[in-house]
């Protein structure tokens, strides 16, 4: 695996702690691996495998080595689905898995950074990976991590917790790639192929990976700024909430709603601003089909502004939904609020007719 020579910089008594994270990690993918479509789960397997092996990204992989890695890791999942999340032991002491402050104060001096948190469909991610540094931005402390000792197989780029910004370049730099290799198959005009054109990945894969990293690692730091706010607003009440429905439409259609707010509140002023279009491509690229569904009119934006270089209904769209999808928001958790799952067909309702 790619961590044994990291593994051996770490001081001894750290030596057994990416293997613990790694163990917790193996835990939750036994556990949520089957809800990715065959599609995204084999190609999210063989980036996982490139992870672990430590090949480049232009480096083709072995047909038959993968496939034995596949039913190894596959029966390793059957014999952990079951088990619960260990302890980590850090200089003697033992810590909660999903005590990530703690850990953390214990880590820093060690340069280290670690996240525990639970995502979509109320999976729960891990990650150990080296501290590349922090930035204070206002109120809240974003901390931009290098290569990764431990990870899960879905490894999103960017959590926030509290105030807390947590952005993991090493998977960011490897959804760019999977993207990458997602619009080669047909190579679209489309906003991905767009973004993609404004970096020189034919002639220099490395070095436009590496632009394109820096350069997205703002964006999903706004993002998860304006996650921040879009709970300040909405207080604990939506946790409490999308806890009460996990893995179901609903939890996707209101984690929608906040993504719009967030990025309504942070993400598209804050790219208006910085007028520079491979993010601004970028992130209509990756625009999931749920936040299509339920905003056509902010495509509509996007598409004006291609046509005719021209922001204003952008502008329009993002004063527009900051106020819409608060009122979403705060009327979801007032139906959640009075009938909680027996209100769960009129939240889809309001959702599907509130559409912008």
């Amino acid at each position: 695996m790619n961590d044994q020579p990291q593994r051996a910089s770490l001081p001894q008594q750290l030596q057994a702690l990416p293997g613990a994270v790694q163990h917790n990690c193996h835990i939750s993918d036994a556990r949520f691996a089957s809800d990715f479509t065959m599609c995204v789960y084999l190609l999210k397997m063989r980036e996982y495998y490139r992870w672990e092996m430590g090949l480049d990204y232009a480096a083709k992989l072995p047909h038959d080595a993968v496939g034995e890695w596949l039913t190894q890791r596959e029966h390793l999942w059957e014999t952990l689905e079951s088990k619960p999340f260990i302890p980590l032991e850090i200089d003697g002491k033992r810590y909660d898995p999903f005590d990530a402050e703690s850990i953390n104060r214990t880590l820093e001096k060690h340069q280290l950074i670690y996240s525990a948190g639970y995502g979509a469909k109320a999976k729960p991610h891990f990650y150990l990976a080296r501290l590349e540094r922090n930035i204070d931005h206002q109120a809240y402390r974003i901390h931009i991590s290098a290569e990764e000792y431990a990870r899960d197989l879905s490894a999103p780029p960017a959590m926030s917790q509290n105030s807390e910004v947590f952005i993991r370049r090493e998977s960011l730099r490897r959804m760019l790639w999977e993207r990458l290799e997602e619009w080669r198959w047909n190579r679209l005009d489309n906003a991905m192929g767009r973004a993609l054109r404004c970096y020189d990945f034919e002639n220099n894969l490395e070095d436009a990976l590496e632009r394109m990293t820096d350069t997205e690692i703002e964006t999903l730091a706004l993002h998860e700024i304006g996650e921040v706010q879009a709970g300040e607003l909405l207080g604990e009440r939506w946790r409490d909430m999308i806890d009460s429905f996990p893995r179901s439409r609903l939890e996707l259609m209101a984690r929608a709603v906040r993504d719009h707010l967030a990025d309504a509140l942070s993400t598209l002023p804050a790219l208006l601003r910085s007028a520079h279009p491979p993010s601004l491509h970028f992130y209509f690229a990756n625009l999931s089909g749920m936040r299509k569904q339920i905003y056509p009119a902010i495509l509509e934006a996007y598409r004006y502004w291609v046509e005719y270089n021209d922001t204003g209904r952008l502008e329009e769209q993002i004063n527009a939904g900051r106020e819409h999808w608060t009122q979403v928001a705060r009327a979801l958790l007032d139906l959640h609020d009075s009938r909680v799952t027996t209100a769960w067909r009129d939240m889809e309702s309001l959702i599907e007719e509130k559409q912008l």
